[in-house]
């Protein structure tokens, strides 16, 4: 079974495929994905990175939450699934 997981305090300059290099030692990955501002086009700082195997995602996420990618302190954890948001 798949497993996402929840990058954030990513630097601003890394792109998608900065942030599968920085996993892909773990395991095969299905997706990684910066997420970006919509009126700016610049990285928010977080994103999320999805393994084929639990075992991996666990691996890269004891391994690497809280270590320093070009100076800042990432956070990796099990990504949660989106809150409903309510209507505007």
């Amino acid at each position: 079974m798949a497993t996402k997981l929840f990058v954030g305090s990513l630097p601003w300059a890394i792109d998608d495929q900065g942030l599968e290099d920085l996993f892909k030692e773990f395991g095969e990955i299905m997706s990684a994905k910066v997420i970006m501002d919509r009126e700016t086009g610049r990285s928010k700082g977080f994103g999320f990175v999805e393994f084929a195997d639990d075992n991996a995602a666990k691996a890269a996420m004891d391994k690497l939450n809280g270590t320093e990618v070009q100076g800042r302190s990432i956070i990796v954890s099990e990504a949660r699934p989106l809150a409903p948001r309510p209507n505007r």
